[in-house]
């Protein structure tokens, strides 16, 4: 893959990303759908589009993957997303997102038995304190149920990210976890039956979120991974919260408070230091 090809997929798939909680927040914050419906119409839409790809005439092909394990945790994570969003700014929610992933994986990699060498556990140490700071009773501080909520979304993806670890076909596995939850969301969306409200662009809005940011989103960074190095790959993903500021900022009109910036740099320098720092020497 010629390295102009590697940087225009994995720029398309942080944007797709990102897109994800720009389009939530605008669903949630701006139409009439409620988020059980969002959650059902962005898996269901997803795992149409995942199927289509992993059936697309001239591919060789292959059977469907996934576990019902890994399809609970895909669908804690986009319930818990979308409840969340009924009150988190994109950016906020974005960053609570990312820091609860990355703060997950690595504790359960230290539950383990992996080390960190100094630099990296400075960083790891960094990172809570920025995610703290943004918890922390104040006039900028986020809600604290919704921001609850995004966290049990970000610790549910870091779960559903360690299964999916050394899939042979990970677009196969994603297209399999997405079906199997489907009937997850459906069972949810018949329990908030007496809440159900949708119109035209709330709709809209999660089949883009399902169709466009997850499914293609998804099949383009599984064809960019191969040509990333997994420190870089990783590295990649700091710059989500990021363009999701960015996004909030442009289409939402969301300013992004003082504290939200400090946390940020904490946050991301903090995972930064954790990804690219020297790894702690094997016993």
């Amino acid at each position: 893959m010629s390295a102009t090809r590697l940087t225009f997929l994995t720029t398309l798939a942080m944007l797709a990303f990102a897109g994800n909680s720009v389009l939530c927040r605008l669903a949630l914050r701006d139409t009439e759908i409620d988020p059980a419906t969002f959650t059902t119409l962005r898996l269901t839409s997803g795992a149409l589009v995942l199927w289509v790809l992993l059936h697309w005439p001239g591919r060789q092909a292959a059977l469907t993957g996934g576990n019902w394990a890994s399809a609970a945790a895909l669908f804690v994570y986009a319930a818990a997303f979308s409840w969340a969003y009924i009150q988190l700014d994109a950016a906020t929610g974005a960053l609570l997102l990312f820091a609860a992933v990355q703060v997950s994986m690595l504790s359960i990699g230290l539950l383990r038995g992996e080390r960190l060498s100094p630099v990296q556990s400075v960083g790891f140490a960094l990172a809570l304190i920025g995610l703290a700071a943004l918890l922390l009773p104040s006039a900028s501080t986020p809600p604290a149920l919704p921001a609850l909520s995004m966290l049990a979304a970000g610790v549910a993806w870091g779960l559903y990210s360690l299964r999916g670890r050394g899939a042979s076909n990970p677009l196969a596995a994603t297209a399999g976890n997405f079906v199997r939850a489907v009937p997850l969301a459906l069972g949810l969306s018949a329990l908030a039956l007496p809440w159900l409200s949708v119109d035209a662009n709330g709709a809209l809005y999660a089949l883009a979120s399902g169709a466009i940011t997850s499914g293609l989103g998804y099949a383009i960074w599984y064809a960019a991974l191969p040509g990333l190095r997994a420190s870089a790959a990783a590295s990649v993903q700091l710059s989500v919260p990021v363009i999701t500021a960015a996004g909030g900022l442009l289409l939402l009109n969301e300013a992004p408070s003082l504290l939200l910036m400090i946390a940020s740099l904490a946050i991301l320098g903090g995972i930064a230091l954790v990804i690219g720092g020297p790894r702690a020497a094997s016993r």
